[in-house]
């Protein structure tokens, strides 16, 4: 191996940039943006000293406008983040392991006694831009570039561009996805159908833009510090903003960011403090970072308050995230005999643990001066069914009049024709921008946001877990994040609902309605037959062309393992490029 003047690192295996640098960082100041009413005192870890020297190695081809992204000055930005912050996230991740373990041997989560104090005081989080005063409709989807355009264009208040679950992250999809959103800021985004030839551009009144990058536990496997990978979500955070926090701001909006998977308040005190050393590290004023926290696992439920304490100066809201919020119940409760829940189409918002859930999260939210945002329809519109789109239509407008009627500020749609549906609804049941001032008057206690959803486990629920899940992952596998199935947009969060089910039931020899075990054996008749459902549904070359042996081995594997998998993503991420 040898290195050329260029800096470029050559080797029989392929081509490595590397980029060195001797720059210090500068030092975290304390944070003093906010509001000025008397809080409980926390301490706020300062990120660990990085070395002088570092290395970064791309292991993948640079394709086109590729160097536009990754430039000498952001790859330096990222690895200061890397260095200040991998320390810190791994001891999070750790941590999460050893909770795991307490969840397995029998513990129950509850309300930090520690953090009483933040809990009953009166304090409020920063102002809110005015950009982001109306949330009413939400529209989320992966970062491609019609995605990108269209959504924009959808008439929602806000665009998510989602590099996590409906992201299949991909070198490819992860670096043009990072192009498609400097392009928006730069002025330059537009997309040609190949089909038709016909151009569509940025309209004139977008959406708000808000990036959502990948969760703390996901690396990226193709940018490496120091050899080792970067994480994910420092990954995906600093390449968007180093290249458009400042056009962001100079074009009347900010750096936006939804934040997934935060099990505590410990790790939102982590990104606070990248949020600070970015701001400080890039000259961009202290608290023009404005993020929402998903708030969808077990765990973050208990720690609401102290998620929007950590996060004070940078924090407009939070979101109810459903489906992965129920993945995490039957995750944390996977060795509990007595958290088996029915089939996951019976486990419905409105009631039980969920119902519950969602209403901390307005009460939470709203005494705090923050956004309690809703979840998601995935209901998609279906084609030449006029009637079985009138009904899915009707179910996303009663799952938004739910909402808005126990307190929500905005929803979140996955397809551009459902934002007229949610703004009716919201139009007409809450024609202000938002109802910070309606707070919920109830008290949600730990039993509450443990009560289980009544109801019976299925065959036909067991045989859809199988079909759902296995399509999904060789979805994944072939570099598609966001996938119509039966007529709802799915992402990550329905195959690890379904595995994780799956799992479960096999682990307590469930008993099906019809009378039926659940045993391994019975798993794998089911998954051979309903493979070949799959494959009648979808055509033999369809079929044939998608990564589904891998999908299969994968699914069957961790849903017969003696241990269960904490998430699917990360061996699935090994499969892919």
């Amino acid at each position: 191996m040898r290195r050329s003047k260029s800096g470029v690192t050559r080797s029989g295996q392929g081509r490595r940039r590397a980029v060195r640098s001797k720059k210090k960082t500068a030092a975290l100041r304390p944070q003093t943006a906010g509001t000025k009413t008397s809080r409980p005192k926390t301490s706020r870890s300062k990120p660990a000293r990085r070395p002088a020297i570092r290395a970064i190695a791309i292991t993948r081809r640079m394709g086109p406008r590729y160097r536009e992204i990754l430039t000498r000055e952001a790859l330096q930005f990222l690895a200061a983040l890397h260095h200040a912050f991998e320390p810190r996230r791994r001891r999070l991740l750790a941590d999460r392991a050893a909770r795991q373990k307490r969840f397995d041997a029998g513990e129950l989560p509850d309300f930090l006694p520690g953090t009483q104090a933040i809990r009953a005081r009166d304090w409020r989080i920063a102002p809110i831009p005015a950009d982001l005063g109306d949330r009413r409709v939400e529209i989320t989807g992966p970062v491609d570039r019609r995605m990108v355009v269209n959504a924009l264009n959808s008439g929602a208040n806000i665009y998510m561009a989602d590099f996590e679950d409906a992201n299949a992250p991909t070198w490819a999809n992860n670096i043009e996805g990072q192009i498609n959103l400097k392009d928006r800021w730069a002025g330059r985004l537009d997309f040609t159908d190949k089909a038709s030839g016909k151009r569509y551009a940025l309209g004139q009144r977008p959406a708000v833009l808000v990036v959502r990058p990948r969760g703390w536990h996901l690396p990226e496997k193709h940018l490496t510090v120091d050899g080792r990978p970067i994480s994910g979500a420092l990954f995906d955070f600093g390449l968007y903003f180093f290249h458009n926090a400042r056009a962001a701001i100079a074009q009347g909006s900010g750096p936006y960011f939804y934040l997934p998977k935060l099990e505590t308040h410990q790790e939102a005190r982590l990104w606070n403090d990248v949020f600070v050393f970015a701001q400080e590290r890039l000259g961009i004023p202290q608290g023009t970072i404005k993020a929402t926290v998903l708030i969808e696992t077990l765990p973050a439920a208990f720690e609401m308050d102290e998620i929007l304490w950590e996060l004070r100066d940078h924090i407009t809201g939070l979101n109810a995230g459903r489906w992965d919020y129920i993945f995490s119940f039957v995750k944390k409760f996977a060795k509990n005999k007595n958290f088996v829940l029915p089939d996951r189409g019976q486990v419905v918002m409105g009631k039980a643990f969920l119902g519950n859930y969602a209403a901390l999260l307005v009460r939470t939210c709203h005494r705090r001066g923050a956004f309690a945002m809703g979840g998601m329809a995935a209901q998609i519109p279906v084609k030449n069914d006029e009637k079985a789109n009138q009904e899915a239509f009707a179910k996303v407008r009663a799952d938004k009049e739910r909402e808005v009627r126990e307190g929500h500020d905005g929803t979140w749609v996955a397809h551009p024709a459902l934002v007229p549906v949610a703004k009716e609804v919201f139009g007409r049941l809450m024609p202000r921008p938002n109802q910070l001032d309606k707070i919920p008057g109830v008290t949600v206690t730990r039993d509450m946001l443990l009560q289980l959803h009544e109801g019976q486990k299925t065959e036909e629920g067991f045989r859809l877990n199988i079909r759902v899940g296995v399509q999904y992952v060789a979805a994944w596998l072939g570099g598609r994040g966001a996938v119509p199935i039966y007529n709802l947009m799915e992402d990550a969060a329905t195959a690890e609902i379904s595995r994780a089910q799956i799992w479960q039931w096999l682990k307590y020899g469930a008993t099906l309605s019809n009378g039926r075990k659940v045993t391994p054996a019975f798993f794998r008749k089911a998954l051979k037959e309903e493979m070949q459902r799959v494959k009648a549904e979808l055509g033999v070359q369809v079929y044939s062309r998608s990564r589904f042996p891998e999908a299969i081995r994968l699914f069957s594997r961790l849903s017969l393992s003696k241990n269960f998998a904490e998430f699917l993503t990360i061996p699935a991420y090994r499969l892919i490029k």
